[in-house]
């Protein structure tokens, strides 16, 4: 599964949030990106189990599903919108399952099985009304194609490198190294806000302040009062 489809997930996800007036994308916007992207005419077909997407208010014929929300010239239409604590906990949770997948990106597959714990909002409801289980979703996470070359761009990240010289400021992927996370992980920080970063001028390349990296991090043990 080509990363692709989890931006795709993840841009649908934005849409559907603009479109409910929305301040925040939630989980439950997330999981409808993600089975979105699997829909054909509406219908998503995933492991044994089929969803009609109109039971859940998603008009599939929107031709905007497909631009992201962009006008002629190139510009989001609506606005902004930032990841919720829940959807930037689904996230780093799918970036945790494809390092354990031996994958270098998130895939759409990483995203699904990140929901299969869950039993709130729209997940637990899939799961009381279709009897689902957290293995059977799984194990049709398990069945959608894998992008067998994000394996061998795994173990090539993993392997040794030269110390590079240390930097004020730092790539989306140079940061994430720097905290131990994956880079799709980071970049849930910084749209939801929790780790500012900085745009090139003119270009949309984003830079992040080493000294900023500790804004994410917090006490294991809070100090008393």
């Amino acid at each position: 599964m080509q990363l692709k489809n989890a931006a795709s997930a993840a841009s649908y996800a934005i849409q559907i949030a603009r479109f409910r007036g929305l301040a925040e994308i939630g989980a439950d916007e997330l999981l409808l990106g993600a089975l979105l992207v699997l829909s054909r005419f509406g219908i998503v077909r995933f492991g044994p189990w089929s969803f009609d997407l109109e039971k859940f208010w998603i008009d599939w014929m929107r031709g905007d599903w497909l631009t992201g929300g962009k006008t002629d010239g190139g510009k989001t239409d609506g606005p902004k919108v930032a990841y919720s604590e829940q959807a930037v906990t689904i996230f780093d949770s799918a970036a945790r399952i494809a390092l354990l997948d031996r994958s270098a990106e998130i895939g759409l597959e990483h995203i699904l099985v990140a929901f299969a714990e869950e039993e709130s909002g729209l997940m637990g409801e899939l799961k009381r009304n279709f009897k689902i289980t957290s293995a059977a979703w799984r194990a049709a996470a398990a069945e959608l194609p894998r992008d067998s070359g994000a394996i061998a761009e795994a173990e090539a990240v993993r392997a040794p490198r030269a110390a590079a010289p240390s930097r004020d400021y730092l790539t989306p992927e140079e940061a994430a190294e720097a905290l131990g996370i994956h880079v799709q992980t980071l970049r849930a920080y910084v749209r939801s806000g929790k780790l500012p970063a900085l745009r090139l001028a003119g270009e949309r390349s984003l830079r992040i302040r080493r000294e900023d990296l500790d804004k994410v991090l917090e006490p294991l043990f809070p100090k008393k009062q």
